[in-house]
């Protein structure tokens, strides 16, 4: 997508304009008032479980991550739906839209709209508003030398929908990936307000590597990544040895070549998990080691928390990520 961005000649831009399509943030933020910014993103995609209900709903969470990774709170959200009524029929369309419905009432949010096309091959997504003052607004490119990294999921969900597509799954497998993908970032992002925080960002198709390198670019900053302290979900190396990798996790991967450098010990697989292209994936976030240990331990005394530390930030080298 940058190389495309980069071949289209913007206007002048409002000075109300915070962070738009040239930043490479999560969300795009808007000044309203000196209290009040708008953070608006968008974020759709063909479905990746069979029940259109839990699509719905992982569509939803997937979406409204972004406005909880700059620090906002989901006000309202539209559905954007690509599907044919005559060949899978109105109640599946309907499911889909209930299961966003009740994620985004969960979010505290409310879908006032939306727009549809027939479509061949499904597709779903939301385009959603939040709200945060304009001296809160967090992004991906504040992190501090001397912060650790703080990741709030496991990783591993893009190989396990991939295995679940080829009959690899186990049901335990695929229901940990699904409960996952599910969990709105909400409790999350509400928290780390209580402590200082420098830089977030949520991990999805760009996978962990991948947004990790944005936040240390952006950062112009490092960041070392301790592979044995990232949470991985169970099952996902063992159905990556045996070929459930998707191909955008593959293409994640060689986009990063230059970029990340690897221990001689994290061998191909490990670098695919690193890489992995994940939906509705948790949060990266960069701050001082005392306020992590806090955050985590008061996070992960909530329901299906593994937060942990999984690194820290370190001067600029001449590569972007240090895997150990």
């Amino acid at each position: 997508m940058a190389q495309v961005l980069s071949q289209v000649n913007t206007h002048k831009q409002d000075q109300n304009i915070l962070f738009s399509q040239n930043n490479s943030d999560d969300a795009g933020v808007y000044q309203l008032t000196d209290d009040v910014a708008l953070v608006q993103t968008v974020d759709y995609f063909t479905p990746i479980v069979d029940d259109p209900y839990t699509f719905g709903q992982i569509a939803a969470a997937n979406a409204l991550s972004d406005v909880y990774a700059m620090g906002a709170e989901v006000k309202t959200a539209l559905n954007i739906v690509g599907f044919s009524v005559k060949k899978y029929g109105a109640d599946h369309l309907a499911q889909i839209l209930q299961g966003a419905e009740d994620k985004v009432h969960e979010a505290g949010g409310a879908i006032i709209g939306g727009h549809s096309i027939d479509d061949e091959e499904p597709k779903f997504g939301l385009s959603v508003t939040g709200i945060a003052h304009p001296d809160q607004i967090l992004t991906n490119h504040n992190a501090q030398d001397g912060n650790v990294l703080v990741l709030t999921k496991p990783i591993g969900i893009g190989i396990i929908t991939t295995a679940i597509k080829k009959g690899l799954a186990s049901q335990n497998d695929a229901d940990e990936a699904i409960n996952w993908m599910m969990k709105l970032n909400k409790e999350a992002s509400e928290l780390f307000k209580q402590y200082e925080v420098h830089a977030v960002t949520d991990v999805t198709g760009f996978g962990l590597l991948g947004h990790a390198y944005e936040m240390a670019k952006g950062s112009q900053l490092s960041l070392e990544i301790d592979y044995q302290s990232v949470p991985i979900i169970d099952g996902t190396v063992e159905l990556a040895a045996k070929g459930a990798v998707p191909g955008g996790t593959k293409s994640n991967l060689n986009w990063l070549e230059d970029a990340v450098s690897f221990e001689s010990h994290i061998n191909e697989l490990h670098q695919l998990i690193l890489a992995d292209a994940i939906t509705s994936g948790g949060l990266l976030i960069s701050m001082p080691e005392h306020d992590a240990n806090q955050y985590i331990d008061e996070l992960n005394q909530l329901p299906d928390y593994q937060a942990t530390i999984i690194g820290k930030v370190i001067p600029q080298t001449d590569r972007n990520i240090i895997v150990k």
